[in-house]
């Protein structure tokens, strides 16, 4: 079975844990997934299977959104409301206050990893380090917050859940974390939900109950999403049946006798190469220097 399948993941699974279960119940050894959630977290997690586990590193958008549940009036070690209590404050914050607080964070900003987080530092999970009562300093990093929007706040419980679309590597916990800071009110993340990633969106996804279901029944494969649906932004060629055969043995194509010919391709442009019968046989990579067209990686099974 070479392809994805995309996972709702339930809460308090680990992202392996779901691996875990997809490999077993597609009997397929090569599973990956293309980025982490916290075992509190849930939604979109597309799983890998086969052939599609060599696109873990190519995977062409790592932008994600998620619907974020925050309360105001405490901070904790973890920044969420499963770690423990640090500080309380008194809170009387509004609906405004939170939504122009919010805007702040929209844009390149600069972030400090939570130390219960999976970032290394002198080749040392953050979280182990936390776990044994060890802070270290941690430098900032850039990231980019899209949008932000504000989709509810209860003035009577100073809580509430906004939409937050974002870069790899953004902390949503540090960002209500910040949140509360400026608000002067401390802030914890409640809930955590991915709607988006990788381009798929939670209503393209299925539970693990269904894959059950579906395995079970023998029809695991009709919810497999292609291998070539990780790389639809990019654009596609047809190539003829001898070029298949040459491209699929790793050798590179004359552009002149490609569709390419009179379209002068940037150089280091990537395209979806597929056969005559629209079977996707790979990546290919444009050298305008050679005028080729060369491998950049096969999926062909």
């Amino acid at each position: 079975m070479n392809g994805l399948i995309l996972i709702n993941k339930p809460k308090d699974f680990t992202s392996f844990d779901v691996v875990a279960v997809m490999r077993r119940l597609a009997k397929q050894k090569k599973a990956g997934h293309t980025g982490t959630l916290d075992p509190n977290a849930t939604g979109v997690l597309p799983i890998l299977l086969g052939s599609a586990t060599k696109a873990q590193d190519l995977i062409v958008s790592h932008d994600k959104t998620y619907i974020a549940d925050f309360k105001l009036g405490l901070t904790t070690d973890t920044l969420d409301i499963w770690g423990r209590v640090t500080a309380e404050y008194e809170s009387n914050a509004d609906g405004d206050s939170v939504k122009n607080a919010l805007q702040d964070f929209v844009g390149e900003i600069e972030q400090i990893p939570p130390m219960f987080s999976a970032v290394q530092k002198d080749g040392k999970r953050l979280y182990d380090l936390a776990r044994q009562g060890i802070e270290i300093e941690r430098e900032s990093r850039k990231v980019t917050v899209y949008d932000i929007e504000l989709l509810n706040f209860d003035n009577e419980t100073q809580s509430g859940s906004f939409r937050i679309a974002c870069s790899k590597g953004t902390y949503v916990r540090t960002v209500i974390d910040d949140m509360g800071k400026q608000l002067g009110t401390g802030a914890v993340m409640t809930g955590l939900q991915r709607i988006e990633a990788c381009g798929f969106s939670i209503d393209e996804c299925i539970t693990l109950d269904e894959a059950k279901s579906l395995a079970e029944s023998e029809k695991l494969e009709t919810a497999l999403h292609s291998v070539e649906s990780l790389f639809k932004s990019y654009d596609s060629i047809k190539i003829s049946p001898a070029q298949t055969k040459r491209f699929s043995n790793g050798g590179a194509l004359d552009l002149a006798r490609t569709r390419l010919k009179n379209s002068n391709p940037d150089d280091g442009k990537i395209l979806r190469v597929s056969d005559n019968e629209n079977n996707f046989i790979g990546l290919g990579k444009v050298d305008a220097e050679k005028s080729e067209l060369k491998i950049y990686k096969l999926f062909n099974t």
